[in-house]
């Protein structure tokens, strides 16, 4: 247990960084005006778009940043916040080197790269998306006619997410918009869920919209900004990205409404931003999009998201769109280990705010010292954790059956 005047510091250190935290703001920051891609079209696609970054202005930040390194003292919650500090200040490099080379190595620092290694020391990012579509292929295409899903319009989509919103959230319910030049097919801020306008949209995609965007992102960033002792667990920067995209896909995951062709775009973007790391340049990465999509403007959407921020004739893309599938490795490995070890609190404690799983042992402590409140808003697989349990207790039975002698018997009844 700290003492009084710790607590205190701890408290004013927590606000004062999420504070600057709100100041750096990375995708708002590496938004492509619209004529970049009209201008794009015109050439008929055959022209490297130019883009320029407005000059991020941090000095201001950095001060503040450097002013708080005074009034850190020792203590284990004071070693934690100088970390968020230190993944505050790799934000702002990340901006300040929009455009250049560094803009990869930073990117890098925050994300990660596809080719950096899961917890097992053995399997990379790049090695899942891999494997993942060399065996989907192989399948696809005999299970294709059960896998479509009929379109909906975009009002029947912000109506229905509207919908399954508002009971749960009430009158702090996002507002839904339906917006240009978005990156993403949909975005959400505890403030608003924005739908990009000419998106097309299943019945499935508005079941993970509501999962992904509102009972995950907007959950969590409520609840963080309901803490209040640690405001920090409001604040959004780039490190805490990889848990939290890992947890909102997730929750499509264990909620049964990822589908395969969501799959196949969490793949490609690790698999293009490897393309870019190699040398392909903007165009390149277009066309691979352009032959899984079929549709140029999507096809420009998902190049546009390698290369914001970083260089279009290649090398250095932007990296954060590992981390959908990266996560999902992790946030999924987490959650095994904490129903076989019957960690409920842990599980919770990831919804206390935008947090990174390594945050989880220190944040543990804090709600033990009363430091951390209680999460809020909880998806209904979090309350009631029957299937959770299910699933992961039978997973992990069923994982260490010997595959080969199954495979061999259930071949023989199948033609």
């Amino acid at each position: 247990m700290i003492s009084k005047k710790d607590s205190i510091r701890i408290k004013q250190i927590s606000s004062s960084l999420y504070e600057i935290s709100r100041r750096v703001k990375i995708l708002r920051h590496l938004v492509w005006p619209d004529n970049v891609r009209f201008k794009f079209f015109r050439t008929k696609s055959e022209k490297l778009p130019k883009v320029e970054y407005l000059k991020f202005d941090s000095g201001d930040i950095l001060n503040k940043l450097t002013s708080i390194e005074s009034v850190f003292g020792d203590t284990p919650y004071d070693h934690w916040l100088r970390s968020k500090a230190n993944d505050i200040r790799s934000s702002v490099d990340l901006l300040n080197s929009c455009g250049t080379k560094e803009f990869f190595q930073n990117s890098e620092k925050i994300y990660g790269s596809p080719s950096g290694f899961l917890r097992d020391g053995k399997t990379s990012t790049i090695d899942l998306a891999r494997q993942f579509e060399s065996l989907i292929d192989s399948y696809f295409e005999r299970f294709s006619k059960s896998l479509r899903s009929k379109t909906i319009t975009i009002a029947d989509v912000k109506k229905e997410i509207e919908s399954r919103i508002t009971p749960v959230f009430g009158s702090q319910s996002p507002e839904v918009l339906i917006k240009d030049n978005l990156s993403a097919k949909a975005t959400a801020s505890s403030k608003r869920i924005r739908l990009r306008k000419g998106a097309t949209f299943t019945s499935k995609d508005v079941e993970q919209l509501v999962n992904h965007e509102a009972f995950t992102h907007v959950a969590t960033t409520l609840n963080g900004r309901l803490q209040k002792d640690l405001k920090i667990l409001g604040a959004k920067y780039g490190s805490i990205t990889k848990t939290q995209e890992g947890l909102a896909v997730f929750s499509e995951f264990i909620t049964g409404c990822i589908d395969v062709n969501r799959m196949y775009r969490i793949s490609d973007r690790v698999i293009a931003i490897q393309m870019a790391i190699d040398g392909a340049d903007f165009i390149e990465v277009y066309r691979f999009f352009l032959k899984r999509a079929g549709k140029k403007t999507q096809a420009f959407e998902d190049a546009r998201r390698v290369f914001r921020g970083g260089v279009l004739s290649g090398g250095a893309p932007f990296t954060k769109d590992i981390v959908y599938l990266d996560g999902l490795v992790r946030v999924h490995n987490f959650f095994r280990s904490a129903i076989l070890r019957g960690n409920k609190d842990a599980i919770e404690v990831l919804f206390s705010g935008k947090v990174d799983l390594d945050d989880i042992p220190i944040l543990l402590r804090m709600r033990e010292d009363g430091f951390l409140q209680k999460p809020k808003f909880l998806p209904n697989w979090v309350t009631d954790m029957n299937y959770l349990v299910s699933y992961f207790v039978f997973s992990n039975f069923v994982g260490k059956m010997d595959y080969d002698s199954v495979d061999d018997y259930y071949d023989s009844l199948l033609p």
